[in-house]
Formats: structure tokens, sequence, C-alpha cells
């Protein structure tokens, strides 16, 4: 029952993103904070990378990060279960003539053992909490190992279940959206184009445990724990000074307790422990 109603939201989840693909990257390009987000998660990741690397991307949407790592020489298979995200994703892959640097799948990273290009990869990646859309995140987890080379990586970037900018809103009387993430362990309802679907939240101590035994930790940073997270898209303009400066002040204080566990996400970075 648990597994039948799982797939049913994740159904939802594929439906809410495939109504939202034509329209997606002008609702969000353009957002300043989501590009710094962008650009945080990239400078990370090029940090373990080594060149011409084989990426396996979960939840790629309309392919932002795969045509950017194609473009700077690597290989990506990019997956995701929805369907229309995948089409805008081919289009520009077309566009860019990058179809010898992105394959493409429908497939969900709940049933990786059904992918058909297996790898192995030097890196599996989910960016923007992709992978918040599951109760059965341990499972998702335990998949990875089969599918990367000897110390291959992975880098995950996931909300957590407490977020400092958010739970401030409570002052402003938004009593719900400041608590939300406190009611995680049942899921907590989101919507996107009047479809809704289930979220959950995880700690980076959850993803360390649940792969302990065959990862190592490279690194974990807080993102939009000082910056304001990107529902706050009028702040940089409104407050140019302060947002560059909490900007200098995350990248300073990104990897440091308490900062990189009271984000709206957390960076997670662990490598494949050779045999």
């Amino acid at each position: 029952m648990r597994s039948t109603a799982y797939n049913i939201n994740e159904q939802q989840a594929a439906e809410a993103f495939n109504k939202q693909s034509s329209v997606f990257d002008a609702i969000y390009s353009p957002n300043v904070i989501i590009q710094y987000k962008r650009e945080r998660v990239r400078r990370h990741v090029e940090k373990f990378l080594k060149r011409e690397s084989k990426i396996l991307e979960l939840n790629a949407g309309t392919g932002e990060d795969a045509i950017y790592f194609a473009m700077k020489g690597h290989y990506v298979h990019a997956t995701d279960i929805a369907e229309e995200m995948q089409n805008v994703l081919k289009q520009k892959v077309a566009e860019k003539n990058l179809q010898s640097r992105v394959t493409t799948e429908i497939c969900s990273f709940n049933h990786l053992e059904s992918l058909h290009q297996k790898g192995h990869y030097d890196l599996i990646f989910s960016n923007f909490a992709g992978l918040n859309c599951t109760g059965d995140l341990d499972k998702v987890l335990q998949s990875f190992s089969a599918l990367l080379k000897q110390n291959g990586l992975i880098t995950l970037v996931i909300m957590p279940r407490f977020c400092l900018w958010e739970f401030l809103l409570f002052i402003r009387g938004n009593f719900k959206t400041a608590f939300r993430r406190f009611k995680s362990r049942n899921g907590v309802a989101a919507h996107i184009e009047g479809t809704y679907f289930t979220c959950w939240y995880y700690s980076s101590a959850f993803v360390e445990r649940c792969l302990k035994n065959e990862f190592d930790v490279l690194s974990v940073e807080g993102l939009c724990t000082i910056v304001p997270p990107s529902y706050f898209e009028n702040f940089p303009s409104k407050h140019p000074h302060l947002y560059e400066w909490l900007q200098k002040a995350e990248n300073k204080l990104k990897s440091t307790w308490p900062w990189k566990n009271t984000g709206d996400y957390f960076i997670i970075t662990m490598r494949k422990k050779s045999n």
C-alpha cells in the first residue's frame, strides 16, 4: 500500500511539472536568487568533478544543468519522469548541437533498476529538491552504488527539515509556512499549476546514515541559509547592498555549523568507498 501511494504521488508530481514545462524557464530564469543558487551548486560540483565525466542526472527538468555540464565537456544522461520537461530539454540539446554529450530517458529515481543506461557513472547528480518528492529516499539512495564507478560521486541538493528564513516568517504571522517542515514525517502537500502532490524533508544526517557503509562524506554546504530563499525574489533589487553582504557571509559560513544545516537547501557530496 505504501509503495502504491508513493507511485500515485510520483504521477501527480509528473503531471504538475508537465503543466509547467512550457513556462518553467520563463518563470525562474530571471530570478536573481535562483541564478545565485545554480551558480553555487555548479561551483560545488566542479570542485570534485574530473574532466569529461559521465554524469547521471536525476530530475533533470528542462535541462539547465545538463546543458551547462555538457558545454563544460562532460557527458550527461538526463532523466526525469515529466515527459514534457524532457521535450523542452531535447529541444535545447538540439539547438546547441549537444546530442553527442546529452542523452535523455524517462525514468523515475524510485526505479533506477529499470534505467536503460546503467553506467557506470562518475557522478549521480540531483538538483533543487527533486528527491524531496519521495517518501522512500532511503531506498533511492541505496540504489546509487551499483550505478557508480569506483570512487564515484553523488551530489544531491535537498530541502532539510528546518530553514531559518522560513521559520522566521512566524514573526509576520505566516505560521503555515513557518512550521510546515516540522510536519514532514508523513509528507507535506505542495502544488504546482493547480496539481497537488506530497513532499518530504530530510536532514543531511539522514543521507549520511543511509550511505555510511558505502560512501564517505566530502562536503556539506547550506544553500540559502543567510541569503534569502528564491521566493523572496524582490529582495536583491530592494536591498542590493544587503543582498551582496549576505552572499559574502553565506560563502564564508556555508560549511560551518549551524549554517550548513539551516538553509532552504543543503548540498551534500559523497564518494563511493573503494573495495
